[in-house]
Protein backbone atom coordinates (compact mmCIF):
# COMPACT_ATOMS: atom_id res chain seq x y z
CA UNK A 1 0.00 0.00 0.00
CA UNK A 2 1.49 3.56 -0.55
CA UNK A 3 1.36 5.93 1.70
CA UNK A 4 -1.71 8.00 0.81
CA UNK A 5 -3.60 4.66 1.15
CA UNK A 6 -2.32 3.60 4.30
CA UNK A 7 -3.51 7.38 5.66
CA UNK A 8 -6.49 7.35 4.76
CA UNK A 9 -7.54 3.33 5.56
CA UNK A 10 -6.32 4.49 9.34
CA UNK A 11 -8.50 7.74 9.10
CA UNK A 12 -11.23 5.58 8.23
CA UNK A 13 -10.91 3.52 10.76
CA UNK A 14 -10.86 6.06 13.21
CA UNK A 15 -13.81 7.37 11.52
CA UNK A 16 -12.80 10.29 9.55
CA UNK A 17 -14.95 10.43 6.18
CA UNK A 18 -15.58 12.66 3.33
CA UNK A 19 -11.95 12.10 1.46
CA UNK A 20 -10.63 14.59 -0.87
CA UNK A 21 -7.00 15.14 -2.20
CA UNK A 22 -6.14 18.68 -2.22
CA UNK A 23 -3.42 20.09 -4.65
CA UNK A 24 -1.68 22.08 -1.85
CA UNK A 25 -2.77 20.21 1.96
CA UNK A 26 -2.82 16.54 0.72
CA UNK A 27 -5.38 14.19 2.02
CA UNK A 28 -8.23 16.37 3.60
CA UNK A 29 -11.39 14.52 5.66
CA UNK A 30 -14.22 15.10 8.24
CA UNK A 31 -12.59 14.42 11.77
CA UNK A 32 -15.49 12.35 14.02
CA UNK A 33 -16.90 14.68 16.63
CA UNK A 34 -15.63 17.98 14.65
CA UNK A 35 -17.42 20.58 13.62
CA UNK A 36 -18.05 19.08 9.86
CA UNK A 37 -15.12 21.14 8.08
CA UNK A 38 -12.43 19.33 6.49
CA UNK A 39 -9.09 19.38 7.77
CA UNK A 40 -5.67 18.03 7.07
CA UNK A 41 -5.52 14.09 7.77
CA UNK A 42 -3.24 13.13 10.17
CA UNK A 43 0.15 11.27 8.39
CA UNK A 44 0.12 8.51 10.20
CA UNK A 45 3.17 6.76 8.14
CA UNK A 46 5.19 9.25 9.56
CA UNK A 47 4.05 10.56 13.00
CA UNK A 48 4.21 8.69 16.33
CA UNK A 49 1.84 11.07 17.80
CA UNK A 50 -0.99 10.27 15.09
CA UNK A 51 -0.34 6.28 15.47
CA UNK A 52 -0.80 6.92 19.57
CA UNK A 53 -3.95 8.23 18.86
CA UNK A 54 -5.39 5.68 16.40
CA UNK A 55 -3.64 3.21 18.75
CA UNK A 56 -6.49 4.09 21.14
CA UNK A 57 -9.29 3.41 19.13
CA UNK A 58 -8.28 -0.52 19.35
CA UNK A 59 -10.36 -2.45 21.82
CA UNK A 60 -7.89 -4.56 24.51
CA UNK A 61 -8.08 -7.81 22.15
CA UNK A 62 -7.27 -6.16 19.18
CA UNK A 63 -4.37 -4.11 20.96
CA UNK A 64 -3.01 -7.98 21.72
CA UNK A 65 -3.12 -8.55 18.36
CA UNK A 66 -1.71 -5.33 17.03
CA UNK A 67 1.14 -5.52 19.10
CA UNK A 68 1.64 -9.61 17.62
CA UNK A 69 1.53 -7.62 14.03
CA UNK A 70 3.87 -5.20 15.27
CA UNK A 71 6.62 -7.69 16.74
CA UNK A 72 6.77 -9.28 13.04
CA UNK A 73 7.82 -6.46 11.72
CA UNK A 74 10.01 -5.16 14.37
CA UNK A 75 10.97 -7.11 16.89
CA UNK A 76 11.41 -4.23 19.75
CA UNK A 77 7.85 -2.64 19.43
CA UNK A 78 8.18 0.19 21.53
CA UNK A 79 11.15 1.32 19.03
CA UNK A 80 8.74 0.38 16.12
CA UNK A 81 8.64 3.44 13.42
CA UNK A 82 5.38 5.07 12.36
CA UNK A 83 5.02 3.32 9.09
CA UNK A 84 5.91 -0.43 10.66
CA UNK A 85 2.61 0.35 13.05
CA UNK A 86 0.50 1.92 10.79
CA UNK A 87 1.28 -1.10 8.52
CA UNK A 88 0.19 -3.56 12.01
CA UNK A 89 -2.65 -1.17 12.55
CA UNK A 90 -4.42 -2.21 9.40
CA UNK A 91 -3.20 -5.61 9.53
CA UNK A 92 -4.98 -6.14 13.03
CA UNK A 93 -7.85 -4.80 11.33
CA UNK A 94 -7.76 -6.34 8.23
CA UNK A 95 -7.38 -3.97 6.68
CA UNK A 96 -4.21 -4.38 4.48
CA UNK A 97 -3.58 -5.03 1.22
CA UNK A 98 -0.82 -6.37 -0.27
CA UNK A 99 0.34 -4.66 -3.09
CA UNK A 100 0.15 -6.53 -6.70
Amino acid sequence: MTDEQINTAIAEACGWSDFIMHQEFGLMGVAPDTHGLRTAVDWYTCDLNAMHEAEQTLSPKEFVTYIEEVMKLYYEPMRAAARQRAEAFLRTLGKWEEAE
